[in-house]
């Protein structure tokens, strides 16, 4: 039996330097024991907590055999200084913590509880001031202790908190015990930090625990480094074996009792077995459950005897001044009368007119239809395209949020309002950039929609899959399950375009073709980084304004770059177009190593549904206000205010949103950003640096999808052998998911 004792270390007794293995003796309050295990970084005099059991040696008798240890009084000065500016005590900063630490060392705790006077001795604190210091450390003994043990951790005191609000007084239990279990609760500690702890407390490299929360770390990491929904189990048992440097066997065994207690999930397909994380499993398997329902559920063209396709789709066309040809008259028929329709198209192939006319028609037999997309920009173009209202799927779902203290992690939880039990009120839901729809989000949908509802996804199966977990789109479109209409003709005036009409050519595998007489398709031949990156900044900063003047260099020139990080990585591109575009440096704030600066171009990189915005007229009257700033929204820095700390940002040249030097994590420099972020938007200019691309991102979708975001021009800098190469390769990087086994399994 597991039983937890409180000491100090009274001596060591013999110790091994290569693996902290020791034998310490250990005064208790009842007596002398006799301690052995692994202790990293202990003195005399140490006072610890340790989790164990009594077994009896054949030679030196009674012992305590430590499966975990705790050090209970802190150690260094940064600890102490930790503690006190954590806000537990009122009237403590930062400042005044240092000051604290720097008058009184190693002796700073024991003059607090003993002599609390003299902390009078400290410029800022005066007798009054000390004794009510006093008062509040006596007054928060658990918190105390709690700060004061986790202090050498290297924890922040909002982490610390968040730790104690979930455990309370088994806090020091509870991590002595399993301080994997961290990662599991507490938002903000992950893998690598619990064994850090664990490392710290002495957890030995191949316990059960540990290898336990490898294994969740390894799935997770694998499911959301490359989008999949599970695993194969002989990759997972390998990542992990080299992620904590154990056996295989001591995986497996560890993988056993994850799956015994169905915190991990065994399938097997095709002959090999591949393991889930609970919440991907059951999100695919409804979502293929749900789409075969709705999909069986189709309704009459003639009900009532009112209906005459053929004779409305005529006086739709001539009311909307439109010619529709027999794919899109087909696709639109499928939504009218099927419960899951799929419209797949590349660009020119009338996917707006298709959904136009369909809005039109719906609304003729007095059905609610409602549009929804993944992402802001993404609805503001369907809004702008069909003249109808489109949300993003997290404000047609409403979404909210709620502080978590549950068994899950500890932190503000988002969910739906909008769910099984508070259906959408539509009869069709038609959702655009359904390429772009993780397993999450399509489950969410579905969970809000009426089996007896249709629902049209509209997208381009060529384009880059979600971001997350999933590849919905291709898998229902692969199952043959529900009604796929592909649109291929390209329409007479797109085809006048170079930008279609070489996106059409690199989906064939033909070679896009460049700076042709009338041409919106360009190439520009450079062979080093620093020439591409040249290029880029003098195109955006000189030839492009200077040969069309109507052009504005921070609004309708975009770089797209296929990665982060390198010369002509999203950083570099950003710092070096800043420097060009917005020399300026009279009002400037920097955090977390971006210097931002007014008149920016800049990004917002996740939805805030809270976040508020207003219009004003030129004469400061309040035209409108609301909240919502959604993930690839772009605007320009108004204004810093570092007394206020805090800075104007208009978005759409017309929403002011005031953000906290806080929140800044949301902000991003915008005037270069990667391929994928931009899926789901346009730009009338897309600059496009390739060089050395990483084999990785060599790939036909990645250049399509680049491509696809201009509206009017798009130039690629770099060597035609990049280009090539990412035609040639047709090889989608392959996501291991299984919504596409579910609706296949499903009869």
């Amino acid at each position: 039996m597991i039983k937890t004792i409180e000491g100090v270390i009274e001596a060591i007794l013999y110790q091994n330097k290569t693996n902290d293995y020791k034998v310490i003796i250990v005064n208790t309050s009842e007596k002398d024991l006799v301690c052995t295990g692994f202790f990293m970084d202990i003195a005399l005099g140490q006072e610890i907590q340790m989790s164990g059991k009594y077994v009896q040696h054949i030679q030196y008798g009674e012992q305590f055999e430590v499966k975990s240890f705790f050090k209970l009084k802190i150690k260094t000065t940064i600890a102490i200084q930790k503690f006190l500016s954590s806000g537990l005590i009122k009237g403590i900063g930062a400042r005044l913590a240092k000051r604290i630490v720097n008058h009184f060392g190693d002796n700073t705790i024991k003059i607090i509880e003993q002599d609390p006077l003299r902390l009078s001795e400290v410029v800022g604190i005066s007798k009054e001031k000390a004794k009510n210091i006093y008062d509040q450390y006596q007054n928060e003994t658990e918190l105390r202790n709690v700060m004061l043990a986790l202090g050498e951790y290297d924890l922040s005191p909002a982490i610390v908190m968040k730790i104690y609000q979930k455990y309370k007084s088994q806090t020091l239990f509870t991590i002595t015990k399993n301080p994997y279990q961290l990662a599991i609760d507490i938002d903000g500690i992950g893998f690598v930090k619990a064994d850090e702890i664990a490392a710290k407390i002495g957890i030995q490299f191949d316990d059960i625990e540990r290898v336990k929360s490898g294994i969740l770390f390894s799935i997770s990491e694998f499911c959301l480094q490359g989008g999949h929904t599970y695993c194969p189990q002989t990759i997972l048992c390998n990542n992990t074996s080299e992620l904590l440097r154990v056996n295989l066997d001591q995986v497996r065994l560890a993988l056993e009792e994850l799956l015994f207690k169905q915190e991990l999930f065994l399938q097997v397909y095709d002959e090999t077995s591949v393991i889930f994380l609970k919440s991907y499993y059951y999100r695919e398997q409804y979502i293929a459950q749900k789409l075969l329902l709705m999909a069986n559920y189709s309704e009459k063209e003639d009900k009532d005897q009112e209906w005459n396709f053929e004779a409305e789709m005529a006086q739709t066309e001539k009311e909307l001044e439109i010619l529709l040809v027999t794919e899109q008259r087909d696709a639109i028929k499928n939504a009218l009368t099927n419960g899951v329709t799929v419209i797949t198209g590349g660009p020119g192939t009338g996917k707006t007119t298709i959904i136009k006319a369909l809005i039109h028609m719906l609304n003729k037999k007095k059905e609610v239809v409602l549009l929804a997309a993944p992402t802001g920009r993404a609805a503001k173009r369907m809004s702008e395209a069909t003249t109808f209202e489109a949300k993003t799927i997290h404000r047609l779902l409403e979404i909210s949020f709620t502080q978590s203290l549950s068994t899950e992690k500890n932190s503000v939880k988002q969910f739906f309002n909008k769910n099984e039990d508070n259906l959408l009120e539509t009869d069709v839901l038609i959702v655009d950039e359904v390429s772009m729809v993780d397993i999450f989000l399509m489950d969410a949908i579905l969970k809000a929609l009426a089996g007896d509802r249709r629902l049209v996804l509209i997208g381009d199966i060529n384009q880059l899959p979600s971001v997350n977990a999933g590849n919905v789109l291709k898998d229902i479109i692969d199952s043959q399950k529900v009604k796929v209409i592909r649109l291929e003709q390209i329409f007479r005036q797109s085809q006048k375009s170079a930008i279609i009409t070489n996106a059409h050519k690199i989906n064939l595998g033909e070679y896009p073709i460049f700076n042709t007489k009338h041409t919106d398709c360009f190439f520009i031949q450079e062979h080093s980084q620093e020439a591409v990156k040249n290029t880029v900044v003098d195109l955006i900063q000189n030839r492009l304004p200077n040969k069309y003047q109507h052009l504005d260099k921070k609004k309708d020139i975009q770089i797209l770059a296929p990665i982060r990080n390198g010369m002509l990585g999203v950083h570099e591109l950003n710092i070096a177009l800043q420097d060009a575009l917005n020399q300026s440096n009279d009002n400037t704030f920097e955090h977390k190593k971006i210097i931002y600066k007014v008149g920016d171009k800049v990004m917002q990189t996740k939805n805030n549904y809270n976040l508020s915005w207003h219009i004003k007229s030129k004469s400061g009257l309040l035209l409108e206000e609301g909240t919502g700033i959604y993930n690839g929204d772009i605007g320009i820095i108004k204004n810093i205010d570092k007394c206020e700390k805090c800075m104007n940002v208009v978005f759409d040249e017309k929403k002011n949103v005031v953000y906290s030097f806080k929140n800044l994590d949301e902000l991003d420099l915008a005037y270069a950003t990667t391929i994928h972020k931009a899926q789901g938007s346009e730009y009338p200019v897309v600059i496009i640096p390739l060089l050395n691309v990483p084999y990785m991102l060599l790939s036909r979708n990645l250049l399509y999808t680049a491509i696809t975001r201009a509206k009017k021009m798009v130039i690629i800098v770099g060597i035609r052998d990049t280009i090539n190469r990412m035609v040639d390769n047709n090889r989608e990087i392959h996501r291991f998911t299984s919504l596409l086994y579910h609706l296949q399994a499903s009869i």
